[in-house]
């Protein structure tokens, strides 16, 4: 028996071991379930949108990954923005509660719910091996994320980092935030049209991200850990989105540490 509810910001694989199958994944559209989805993936869309006309002018291919820029700075920058506004809201809406500024030791309490580090995402206009990634793999290590550590790096000091404002840093952190958008919204891109939400199945196993441009492998999860529910059936019921405890978590996770 697996989940009979979902949780807030929270793609989970369903019981018959699809993502979105019978309706499913209609949870995805409950006013509960996320608060203006749309707007992160609209900021999104401008993203992917500057990063295809980027490579008008520098070719996706391995020997120009170390190629940085002012352009590519500003795209750096924007997106790991958006990495750290996603996390904050899965965080928050979840009923996080700690005081002051968060940092990546809270974010990496999304692995525990969302299987971050097991995304797989690729970029199939790349020629070579640096289109594939799974950003998030050192969570799974208690490490840092390299692509993330950068960023603050030229943030904080681009003066003596600008070098780390490169392609292959970009792509990366943008397949981080493919990978929290899908982890949140499978490939929804809430748009006013009428139509239903489809997964498009790709080769090896990869599956066509919101706004089609990037490729998204999907985590496997224990079958205790997947949504099993007729979402028909149980849609109108009260306080039907439940809550991951983040703040016991983060509690557990600061005794082991003082260990």
């Amino acid at each position: 028996m697996g989940l009979n509810k979902p949780y807030k910001r929270t793609v989970r694989q369903l019981s018959d071991g699809s993502y979105s199958n019978s309706g499913n994944s209609g949870y995805l559209k409950h006013p509960d379930y996320a608060k203006s989805p749309e707007k992160y993936i609209r900021s999104f869309l401008l993203i992917q949108s500057d990063i295809q006309k980027l490579f008008e002018y520098v070719e996706p291919v391995d020997k120009n990954k170390e190629a940085y820029s002012y352009r590519i700075h500003e795209l750096f920058v924007r997106v790991c923005i958006e990495v750290e506004a996603n996390c904050k809201a899965i965080l928050l809406e979840n009923g996080y509660s700690k005081k002051g500024d968060f940092n990546m030791s809270d974010y990496r309490l999304i692995e525990n719910t969302h299987k971050m580090s097991a995304y797989e995402i690729v970029l199939p206009r790349w020629d070579g091996k640096h289109g594939r990634y799974r950003p998030f793999s050192k969570w799974a290590e208690n490490k840092r994320l390299y692509w993330y550590q950068y960023y603050h790096d030229v943030k904080h000091d681009i003066h003596s980092n600008f070098r780390h404002a490169n392609i292959k840093n970009l792509i990366e952190a943008t397949c981080g935030l493919v990978a929290l958008l899908s982890a949140q919204f499978l490939n929804e891109d809430f748009s006013p049209e009428p139509g239903s939400l489809v997964i498009e199945s790709l080769s090896d196993g990869m599956e066509s991200s919101v706004g089609g441009y990037f490729w998204v492998k999907y985590p496997n999860w224990d079958k205790k850990d997947r949504y099993d529910f007729e979402w028909q059936s149980i849609k109108s019921e009260k306080d039907l989105i439940q809550c991951h405890d983040y703040n016991l978590m983060a509690k557990k996770l600061k005794r082991t540490l003082a260990k």
